[in-house]
């Protein structure tokens, strides 16, 4: 009530930002908490110019949605949040430091399938694409803004297909550049399942993003998330082209067929991706040339151990 009887005041937003700060570590207040998001954003929009009370109502927003994901509960943040939270990134696209915050916490919020819809309806996917063309080098934005950029196409209503096109080059670069890092590496496959998924690849990019899906199963073989979510996204290019299917089996850097049957060999205790290089291998054989190289190489045997292990899947 202190905070709204006085919007424009900024040592009252604050003073008010702090002292609800005060109660983070008190678990009983939390429910209080939840309820206080739209004034902290309301807040930082109204007080555009602030960066210190920019930085501790990001912080605020951070530990309550913190709270709120160890609870299991799941903040369906409303349209005005998101645009008060658009406004901030758009104030400050060039403060890497406080982006990095920022994107996190974009990226907690759109672990809502509700609030990530709200992101989109603001129009918040060029601001990403900007900010991660910007600070490509930096680890912790990109797999923020590749993990928003996942939910957001995941969802049912994607809204504009040539924004969510643009994507592709870009989640594409982010890869390339942080091939070694298993984080990001994992993030970006995931946002390039999805965007394939709503095909959004064109079709020049087939061979280019099969073959680096490919480099992030070879770099990070260990890591199960990104094995399974990079052979759907490579299912759901194969499904599109046969060029994704014959860029697999005739990969400059070894045999797409032999890093299956390793990843699979790494994993065989991991149903889901068992059945995600089950369902890139059914797309693989729906054309007949690469059957026939598939069955030179003897998957048929791999296939025979995938059911033995999961015969009630």
């Amino acid at each position: 009530d202190f905070m709204q009887a006085s919007w424009d005041i900024e040592e009252v937003q604050a003073k008010g930002i702090q002292h609800l700060a005060s109660f983070v570590k008190d678990k009983s207040a939390f429910p209080c908490l939840l309820k206080c998001t739209e004034v902290i954003t309301r807040a930082m929009k109204t007080h555009t110019d602030s960066l210190e009370l920019h930085v501790e109502g990001c912080t605020l927003l951070l530990e309550i949605l913190s709270q709120a994901l160890e609870q299991g509960v799941m903040m369906a943040l409303d349209e005005c949040v998101a645009s008060c939270l658009l406004h901030t990134v758009r104030k400050h696209s060039e403060n890497e430091e406080f982006l990095s915050s920022l994107c996190t916490l974009l990226m907690m919020v759109s672990a809502s399938e509700v609030a990530a819809e709200n992101l989109r309806k603001v129009g918040i996917v060029p601001d990403l694409l900007s900010i991660l063309r910007r600070f490509l080098h930096n680890d912790k934005i990109c797999f923020s803004c590749c993990a928003v950029l996942w939910s957001l196409a995941a969802s049912e209503n994607n809204g504009d297909q040539a924004v969510l096109e643009s994507a592709v080059p870009v989640t594409s670069a982010v890869l390339q550049k942080h091939l070694q890092n298993g984080v990001v590496a994992e993030s970006a496959c995931s946002a390039l399942w999805a965007l394939s998924l709503q095909g959004c690849v064109a079709d020049s990019d087939y061979e280019p993003t099969a073959a680096l899906l490919l480099d992030a199963l070879r770099m990070n073989p260990e890591r199960a998330v990104l094995v399974k979510n990079g052979c759907l996204a490579l299912a759901s290019l194969v499904r599109l082209s046969e060029t994704a299917a014959l860029a697999i089996l005739l990969d400059s850097k070894g045999s797409g067929i032999e890093l299956i049957k390793d990843e699979y060999h790494l994993h065989f205790d991991e149903p889901g991706v068992a059945e995600a290089l089950c369902l890139l291998m059914n797309e693989m054989v729906q054309y007949d040339e690469v059957m026939l190289n598939m069955r030179s190489q003897k998957m048929e045997k791999l296939l025979s151990e995938i059911k033995l292990q999961f015969p009630f899947s």
